[in-house]
């Protein structure tokens, strides 16, 4: 009997063992740094500060252009490293970046150049991960619609516009649509252990704008089957935020209009009268054996702007609050996935 125990014990001893080395986890910041981070004072110094602080595995940034012929994504890594972080990353024509602290071994510009999406594939301890980074088309905004708002002039309107079909006509004028097409197919070719998409879609989800909240948020009975996230779904991708947190009505996650306090409030809204809120920053997925959302995290101010007033959020969402200057009108969207 004694001898039967201690194997017990042995075997157990393995299977932890074993177990702990298999489990590891994987970090994903998806970031839009308005404007190259020129807009908020020392803002690209807070952008870094943000990295450190948070500490993500990889860095997805929207609007992160090379200002002046100034290359970016140099800048970023030079300033990283000063503070004792180490990223790989390399240049792009576009206004998206990556950042990894895992070796790249691929990085293409395969999409078309209106479309400013990236394909970075990464080696993540012996794992090929293929990572998206988008910023997609900004005109046509039609979830301003039901607010009242014109999605191209972003002027305000006699009246909002609540037929669903007029609205999701409007959002099809955009090129965000073609975009998305564009990397489904694309990511359709990749041989890998796991795929990403990340960015700032500038349009809302379907999983958000539902029977449940068609009276919240301004959006005024409207129930929209907004374009990039049902073709996403229906080519197999997930919505992280969507797969932690189902319940768009406790948890909004909403990252835009973000509030700022080192910026006055007119310079943070587009619809001045309405509740604009709207989660539009994303990072998404194809689900793979082995693979699953850990965490999900709003990276930002816990306030929002709603009519021109800065408000507290008071929903469930997790937040990651920053301890010094926010560099942007957006707030971020942190996922961590297990492996």
């Amino acid at each position: 009997m004694k001898q039967f125990i201690i194997w017990i014990g042995l075997i157990a001893l393995l299977c932890t063992s074993c177990t702990s080395k298999q489990q590891h986890e994987l970090s994903v910041l998806h970031l839009n740094i308005w404007m190259d981070a020129t807009v908020v004072d020392h803002g690209f110094d807070a952008v870094v500060d943000e990295i450190v602080r948070v500490d993500p595995d990889i860095v997805m940034f929207s609007e992160a252009g090379n200002r002046d012929g100034v290359l970016i994504v140099p800048r970023f890594i030079e300033a990283l490293q000063k503070k004792g972080k180490n990223y790989f990353g390399e240049s792009s024509s576009l206004d998206v970046a990556l950042l990894s602290k895992y070796p790249i071994l691929e990085q293409t510009e395969n999409i078309p150049h209106k479309d400013r999406t990236i394909r970075t594939r990464l080696d993540v301890k012996g794992k090929q991960v293929v990572v998206y980074t988008g910023h997609l088309d900004y005109t046509h905004y039609a979830c301003y619609l039901p607010r009242g708002y014109n999605g191209v002039t972003w002027k305000k309107m006699d009246a909002p516009v609540t037929d669903v079909t007029e609205i999701e006509k409007a959002n099809n004028e955009s090129l965000r649509d073609e975009s998305i097409r564009l990397v489904i197919e694309d990511a359709k070719k990749q041989q890998a252990d796991f795929i990403i998409l990340g960015g700032d879609f500038n349009e809302p989800s379907h999983l958000d704008w539902t029977e449940e909240t068609k009276e919240m948020w301004d959006h005024n009975g409207t129930v929209v089957h907004w374009d990039c996230s049902t073709l996403l779904y229906e080519a197999g991708f997930r919505d992280a935020y969507r797969t932690k947190y189902p319940n768009p009505v406790t948890h909004p996650g909403f990252t835009f209009p973000s509030d700022n306090p080192a910026m006055p409030v007119e310079k943070l809204t587009w619809a001045p009268d309405a509740d604009e809120r709207d989660r539009i920053d994303f990072i998404y997925y194809i689900p793979a054996e082995g693979w699953k959302v850990n965490d999900a995290v709003v990276v930002g101010p816990k306030s929002s702007i709603v009519r021109s007033q800065r408000v507290e959020e008071d929903s469930q969402d997790l937040f990651s609050t920053p301890t010094g200057t926010w560099p942007t009108d957006h707030k971020g969207v942190l996922i961590t996935f297990g492996f």
